[in-house]
């Protein structure tokens, strides 16, 4: 289990010297990865073979016409078709992503499909001006989002109270498999910045969801998680 098609992640930090996000007046230093600059333009072919998984994460959403729906680390726009597919033309997507190299991906994909309902938000997640309170919220392998409490934050205050979450990606297997775990690292480690809580990767965002089910695959690789989002208390 492995990429299910989100950005915002990785090891071997390489930072530039200013994020493009300007958002309430803040300027980031980026901590955007390689695979999510110099190697944008492949990311999807590198991760191709990882598809089946951000369906089954997608599937989990019980998305309806006219929804709005956060992709959060949505990197080159790969969940767009599905989730435009359940929203319909009522509908809205809003990607949010801080990688200028992924989203110009995302851009040309918007433009190629003629989509109007598309939004894209150039921002780290933590500092991310979202116009909209969302109906549901993906989180397709975001490891490095998914362990930021600022950046929980921000995203569950853009959505309805009980909306739908859906969470995936990879995560280590039980210690004792060392060799498989190896894999995992190798796998992973071009995408993830930090390997904090990667044996469970959805703790933090167990205290923004309720009803939170957890679905290990993939031989412990992989977990798919899907609840609802509760009251946030906005600072």
């Amino acid at each position: 289990m492995s990429m299910l098609g989100g950005a915002q992640s990785g090891l071997g930090l390489a930072e530039r010297p200013e994020s493009r996000a300007r958002t309430h007046g803040y300027v980031a230093r980026s901590s955007t990865l390689p695979a999510y600059q110099d190697q944008a333009s492949v990311y999807d072919i590198q991760t191709e073979r990882f598809d089946h998984w951000r369906q089954r994460l997608i599937d989990l959403l019980p998305l309806q016409v006219g929804n709005v729906v956060l992709d959060v680390g949505c990197g080159t726009g790969l969940c767009f078709p599905r989730l435009l597919r359940r929203v319909g033309a009522t509908g809205v997507v809003v990607g949010i992503d801080e990688s200028a190299e992924m989203l110009a991906v995302a851009r040309r994909r918007i433009a190629d499909n003629g989509w109007s309902n598309v939004t894209l938000i150039e921002s780290a997640v933590e500092y991310a001006d979202i116009p909209v309170t969302a109906d549901a919220a993906l989180f397709s392998a975001v490891h490095d989002i998914l362990r930021s409490g600022r950046a929980l934050q921000n995203v569950f205050a853009h959505l309805h109270v009980g909306a739908w979450v859906a969470a995936g990606g990879g995560k280590w297997a039980l210690p004792w498999m060392g060799g498989l775990n190896l894999l995992v690292l190798a796998v992973h480690q071009r995408y993830v910045r930090d390997f904090e809580g990667f044996d469970r990767p959805w703790s933090r965002l167990e205290r923004f969801v309720d009803d939170l089910r957890i679905e290990e695959v993939e031989f412990g690789t992989g977990y798919l998680a899907v609840g609802r989002a509760r009251p946030v208390h906005v600072a």
